[in-house]
């Protein structure tokens, strides 16, 4: 079985982002707040990375429908539009935690910091069930744009 090297590489990038997000919670619970600055921002960057690498390709190279069993379709796309939901809510957090942190707003920061992780914790597991079920459970189907494979025309 071979994987496809882009999107094996992306979401690699989102979970090692969702495991950075995890160790900054800790930092911050144990009041590092220099090693959980960093930290975070180093799951920003691979995040950011993630992005990258996603929009490229598909802009250049387009996106796989779900070549699983028919029945399954539906099932995929409802869990694929929840997954593409979560992870822009999570990037939303994300930024805007990012930027309240970096203005020192603590207030807010500490009040939505725990929730955008969350997120991004279930958009990292989400984006992993997408990964298999698209690459390693069932061979991918065709390779098209973005639209047509969500709606699978």
């Amino acid at each position: 079985m071979t994987v496809p090297i882009l999107p094996t590489i992306s979401t690699s990038c989102i979970v090692i982002s969702a495991i950075f997000v995890a160790i900054g919670w800790w930092l911050i619970k144990q009041r590092k707040i220099d090693q959980h600055k960093k930290v975070m921002l180093t799951a920003a960057i691979f995040a950011l990375v993630f992005f990258i690498i996603y929009a490229t390709r598909t802009i250049f190279i387009g996106n796989t429908s779900f070549g699983g069993p028919e029945k399954l379709k539906i099932f995929y796309t409802v869990f694929l539009v929840f997954h593409i939901t979560l992870a822009t809510v999570g990037a939303v957090f994300g930024i805007l935690q990012i930027w309240s942190g970096y203005k020192n707003n603590l207030k807010y920061h500490r009040k939505f910091g725990p929730i955008a992780s969350i997120i991004w914790f279930f958009t990292g597991i989400t984006g992993i069930v997408v990964y298999l079920l698209l690459y390693i459970f069932y061979h991918g189907g065709e390779t098209t744009s973005m639209i047509k494979a969500i709606l699978g025309t």
